[in-house]
């Protein structure tokens, strides 16, 4: 069960391919680790709309799903402690993306990183700058815009290559707040600089667009097949050899602990063969994923069951996900025509009142401040480090009003007399519209 107080973590994995070691390292393990943690809550998603934009082969992405879905649950992931879905089980998310769509200017999505690439690409082959680039893939970013958006996650870890789609999430949070009222959090993104990046069988990024992957739950076989096929170089048994830009190593040093990976250096050192050395990785990686290997292939025999653990994921899911969406589709108009009326008193009303405003400045601190309703300021923050210590002071204040301001008045600009007095009326008014909204 999410509690709004709580950190709330978000990530999710396409589905275009069969999960390899790289993937396993990389993010599987790391994000499994953290669902353990007692302080967050944790949302872990099959991104197979994502898919659609990368792949035309249904069937691939079928499996996919099922094998990432099986990998994540064998690896660890409790469904029943995180909420775990697949995206085309909420439909609120494609109804979100079309209202983010909406306040997002073209001229952000022209920046993003694949798009422009894909234009780059056309541009150096002569070719119309826009060939071959799909509307999916141009708008890609706000469709991971409301995946976050949705569940109001406060922290999403991604490589440094996803940085920008984070900040572009944080633009359309804040251009709809900005239009619509305080609806939406605004994330934040974790880079976790010790996840490892596995080199492949080529000694290249492993990844299945180089074909030089080791398949995460490969049979025993195979896996050993694969290890003996890594490339090193021509040194014979009893010669030293370099751990520096051996791939070899450097799958070690990710499974390894620290004592074994400092016994393989000296093992270096002492001139090991490449046989032995590729031996002894078999035997550390099978060490972990071994008793693994039964529960994921109990899952892939099994579809059905998988499917039942990923629909009451969604049914979790969307218990957030469709009172959030009744609630924007309010904000935005989509309403009961019955309610017209009344709806244009409140928004009269609401003209006439202060509202919080939170933004991030370019030293990276997040603020917020209180402004009426020509735009004067009423009330300024000083910097926080995270969005959500903003939010919270934000929440304390709309709350507790004059006794919030006693207690938050070291993170806050100070104020006259005659200015403070002023705040605090439009304080008091804030909370009488907030415990009496319908009026």
């Amino acid at each position: 069960m999410t509690t709004p107080n709580r950190t709330r973590v978000l990530t999710g994995i396409t589905t275009t391919g069969t999960p390899h070691l790289g993937n396993y390292v990389g993010a599987i393990r790391p994000t499994v680790q953290a669902s353990r943690d007692t302080h967050t809550d944790g949302f872990y998603f099959l991104a197979d709309y994502h898919a659609l934009i990368k792949c035309d082969e249904p069937a691939r992405i079928q499996r996919s799903t099922l094998e990432i879905a099986a990998s994540w649950i064998a690896s660890g992931l409790n469904p029943n402690k995180v909420t775990f879905y697949r995206q085309s089980d909420i439909p609120e998310i494609p109804e979100l993306t079309w209202l983010l769509t909406c306040v997002t200017g073209k001229g952000v999505l022209n920046r993003a990183h694949a798009y422009k690439a894909a234009v780059d690409k056309n541009n150096a082959a002569g070719h119309d700058p826009d060939s071959d680039v799909s509307a999916g893939l141009f708008m890609y970013p706000v469709l991971m815009g409301a995946d976050i958006l949705m569940f109001k996650a406060h922290k999403v870890p991604v490589g440094r290559d996803q940085i920008q789609h984070i900040e572009m999430a944080r633009d359309m949070a804040a251009s709809f707040n900005h239009l619509y009222g305080e609806h939406f959090v605004l994330p934040e993104a974790v880079v976790e600089e010790s996840v490892a990046l596995l080199p492949g069988l080529d000694g290249r990024k492993m990844s299945k667009s180089y074909d030089n992957t080791i398949p995460l739950f490969a049979p025993v076989a195979q896996m050993r097949k694969q290890i003996a096929g890594i490339v090193t170089d021509s040194k014979a048994p009893g010669e030293p050899k370099a751990t520096e830009g051996s791939a070899l190593f450097q799958i070690y040093q990710a499974f390894a602990s620290a004592e074994e990976t400092a016994a393989m250096a000296r093992a270096y050192a002492e001139g090991i063969g490449w046989g032995d050395a590729k031996q002894m990785l078999f035997e550390r990686i099978d060490r972990e994923i071994a008793p693994m290997r039964e529960h994921y292939q109990s899952l892939i025999d099994n579809p059905a069951q998988m499917d039942k653990i990923l629909l009451a994921g969604a049914d979790k899911a969307r218990q957030l996900a469709t009172p959030f969406m009744r609630e924007l589709r309010h904000a935005v108009g989509l309403r009961a025509l019955s309610s017209g009326q009344a709806a244009s008193v409140a928004k009269e009303a609401k003209t006439a009142l202060p509202s919080f405003k939170q933004y991030r400045e370019k030293d990276g601190q997040f603020y917020f401040k209180l402004v009426d309703a020509k735009g004067v300021t009423l009330l300024q923050s000083r910097g926080f480090a995270s969005p959500k210590e903003a939010g919270q002071a934000v929440a304390r204040l709309q709350a507790e009003g004059a006794d919030g301001l006693r207690e938050l008045s070291d993170v806050l600009e100070p104020l006259t007399d005659a200015a403070l007095a002023v705040l605090v009326a439009n304080l008091q008014l804030l909370m009488q519209v907030e415990a009496n909204p319908s009026k």
